[in-house]
């Protein structure tokens, strides 16, 4: 499956430029030419130079830098988020398509009041809840995201439940443990790589978003939306200051996008026609 999946073109060219980005959050505090939140009043809004090679904000804080360490905010808390909602929505979804009853109606109850909301009214809702900051964002989006997951992750329990070496495999009285891990989540493997591959693009829209209104990272830590609001108070006399922090989310969410759906034809070629 993974042979099959790095020999698509896509697949290998987004994979590759996230972990580029992947990398260079991780080595920022090497590779960053200033400390992201060391003002200088005195080089506020410079262009661009050696010193300050994609200029300064409104601060004369080093944009370069301010990128760097924004990968490390707003793609890693991504990542831990949607991994976190992955791992409980495949979790409780195994269990609750497998075992059916009581606790299967009752946990689709839940999932479907759930989602009788939209993503955003819960989002904002969790995050007006509890005030601003990131760990409020991560929560917020494990809260609205995880009915989602459940749901899915649940039918694709239960489309694969029949099969004839999982009845035989009951029949013979294997382990419900080896039933669900061995047989059930395999089966399911690749619906979950795809829809979290898919799914990580709208989280660091989320994050970026909610940051950008004033409710999601807080000043001076480094976050591409903060860094677009802080960039709206010149967007007319320096319009470039939104252009780096907004092309960072263009390209890594496009690739977000991308693989997944290069992803979903790789390893469902049915669902691809």
């Amino acid at each position: 499956m993974i042979r099959n999946a790095l020999s698509n073109r896509t697949v290998a060219g987004c994979l590759a430029v996230l972990a580029l980005v992947s990398l260079a959050g991780m080595l920022a505090p090497r590779i960053a030419p200033h400390e992201p939140n060391a003002a200088d009043v005195i080089n506020a809004l410079a262009p661009l130079s050696m010193e300050f090679p994609l200029g300064t904000d409104h601060l004369g804080r080093c944009i370069l830098s301010r990128v760097l360490f924004g990968i490390r905010t707003t793609l890693f808390y991504s990542l831990l988020t949607m991994i976190v909602t992955v791992f409980c929505g495949t979790l409780i979804g195994l269990f609750s398509g497998y075992m059916r009853g009581r606790i299967d109606a009752l946990l689709m109850r839940l999932c479907d009041v759930m989602l009788s909301f939209p993503y955003e009214v819960i989002v904002l809702s969790v995050v007006g809840f509890l005030g601003p900051g990131l760990t409020n964002i991560v929560l917020a989006n494990f809260v609205a995201k995880l009915a989602w997951y459940v749901r899915m992750f649940r039918s694709s329990v239960i489309k694969y439940i029949h099969l004839i070496y999982l009845l035989y495999s009951r029949t013979f009285g294997s382990p419900r443990r080896f039933i669900l891990f061995r047989h059930l989540l395999s089966n399911i493997s690749s619906e979950v790589i795809v829809l979290a591959t898919l799914d990580l693009g709208w989280i660091i829209l989320s994050i970026s978003t909610l940051s950008f209104l004033g409710l999601g990272v807080q000043s001076p830590t480094a976050e591409w939306g903060a860094m677009l609001n802080e960039a709206k108070e010149v967007l007319f006399t320096h319009p470039e200051l939104m252009l780096v922090p907004g092309a960072a989310i263009m390209i890594v969410v496009a690739c977000c996008n991308l693989l997944g759906d290069s992803l979903r034809d790789v390893l469902d070629p049915k669902a691809g026609r």
